[in-house]
């Protein structure tokens, strides 16, 4: 290459801002046919489409590209989960980063919109480049970034969605899924709901996918434990008055009533459960409740049994110092302790880069592997066992708790008083394994950058 041809590229560490200038593929292309005119041997190859590799620029910085929900109604657990995914990528630049890179990031706004989602993953793949997509928190943005990113080949830890599609129908080589889902939820809390509040159950759903999927989840537990379904009442997605069908519930008593909603609408629920008196009777059981969702509610309308997979308050090696660190990196933040949304997208980040160190690349194929055979120690974990990737599914395997309102709490953080912790074996969602079709690695587009 002549001694006066150059090459240079800056890029800043950490945030990288969609305004300002990218190298693009199509600018990349173009300069290595310019670099190809120059000199012998400075030619890059493709295809681009399907087979993106860097001849050279090993020095170029990793980056991800984090997909969470900036506004609707999970826009305060889009926050803190983009929180913890930076705190993971801030450790390793801390420590010089992976394979002698540095790691960026990029964020997108996919706003509970699945079309928003699959805008999204093109252009942070097409246009920015990004090793690896992170974020999630609706199903349907998760499906519809699975995929794009199984398309070209890029892999993508969907941090935040519970729906059992996501490590069943919507699988993808490509696709993690680090949050446990509706079927290991309900598995561990109608076991308990069953044996202490009784059979006669109502369910009440919100009617879009995460909460269809849900209700069935919850169905099909319940049934499998003896329970009778004697109520369904599916609420419009966009319903913020739940009136109607709370007085139905009022007038036919029954022992359990069964709620999929989170969000926003989770909290108009349970004002709205206890302005009507119900929050005692019938019992009330949950899915997994999101600490961004519940922290700041009123003493007392915490009702109910629920699950989570983590907790600040956990009595285990590593907690403390993982909230403190929360509190040292984020000391203005509205909610002062890090929840379970916060948790998933730190350890998803963190294991995704692990992974990158023990292949020795971010050669997707090899990356992919790695993942594959992840298996996590309970202390290193922060759970009370270990975790473990399915290779079939793509699902990390779990820790679930069950937990209520502490009424006795000392601190106002203290919300949880946790039940019990049960293990991943036992909560395993059986059916994924039968609806995951994971494309072969041959079939998977190579993706390097």
């Amino acid at each position: 290459m002549p001694a006066d041809l150059k090459i240079t590229i800056r890029l800043a560490e950490g945030a990288m801002s969609d305004n300002k200038k990218e190298w693009t593929r199509r600018e990349f292309c173009k300069t290595s046919l310019r670099i190809a005119g120059a000199g012998a041997g400075a030619a890059f190859f493709g295809p681009w489409k399907h087979n993106h590799a860097y001849a050279t620029l090993r020095d170029k910085p990793i980056t991800i590209g984090i997909a969470t929900d900036a506004t609707g109604q999970y826009a305060k657990s889009g926050a803190s989960e983009k929180l913890g995914i930076c705190m993971a990528i801030s450790e390793f630049n801390g420590q010089g980063g992976v394979l002698g890179r540095k790691i960026q990031w990029i964020h997108q706004d996919t706003g509970n919109d699945p079309a928003t989602g699959t805008r999204v993953a093109e252009k942070m793949i097409e246009r920015n480049e990004c090793n690896f997509l992170v974020g999630a928190l609706s199903s349907g943005v998760s499906g519809a970034m699975g995929r794009v990113a199984q398309k070209y080949g890029a892999i993508y830890c969907d941090t935040n969605s519970s729906s059992p599609s996501e490590s069943g129908s919507h699988c993808h080589r490509v696709k993690f899924v680090w949050d446990g889902n509706g079927n290991n939820f309900g598995r561990a809390i109608v076991k308990n709901a069953i044996r202490s509040v009784g059979k006669d159950w109502t369910l009440l759903t919100s009617d879009y996918e995460w909460g269809r999927q849900i209700n069935q989840a919850v169905r099909k537990a319940a049934e499998g434990k003896g329970a009778r379904i004697t109520d369904e009442l599916m609420v419009p997605e966009s319903a913020a008055d739940f009136s109607r069908y709370l007085q139905e519930i009022k007038m036919r008593k029954p022992d359990v009533v069964a709620a999929a909603f989170c969000g926003e609408h989770l909290k108009a629920l349970r004002a709205q459960v206890s302005h009507f008196g119900l929050e005692r009777k019938p019992a009330w059981i949950f899915n997994q409740q999101d600490w961004p969702d519940i922290y700041g509610l009123p003493k007392g309308s915490l009702f109910g049994l629920f699950a989570t997979c983590w907790y600040h308050k956990l009595d285990l090696p590593g907690v403390a110092d993982f909230v403190r660190k929360y509190r040292a990196v984020h000391p203005h933040e509205h909610i002062p302790v890090p929840g379970n949304v916060f948790y998933n997208g730190y350890m998803a980040t963190r294991e995704l880069l692990r992974a990158v160190q023990r292949a020795g690349t971010v050669n997707n194929i090899a990356v992919i592997k790695e993942l594959e055979k992840l298996r996590i120690p309970a202390l290193d974990r922060m759970q009370h066992h270990p975790a473990y990737m399915n290779p079939n599914t793509h699902h990390l395997q779990q820790t679930v708790y069950i937990a209520r309102e502490n009424m006795e709490r000392r601190e106002d953080d203290d919300v949880f008083e946790i039940l019990a912790s049960v293990g991943p074996d036992e909560v395993a969602d059986a059916a994924a394994g039968g609806s995951c079709k994971l494309e072969s690695y041959e079939s998977t587009p190579t993706y390097e950058v």
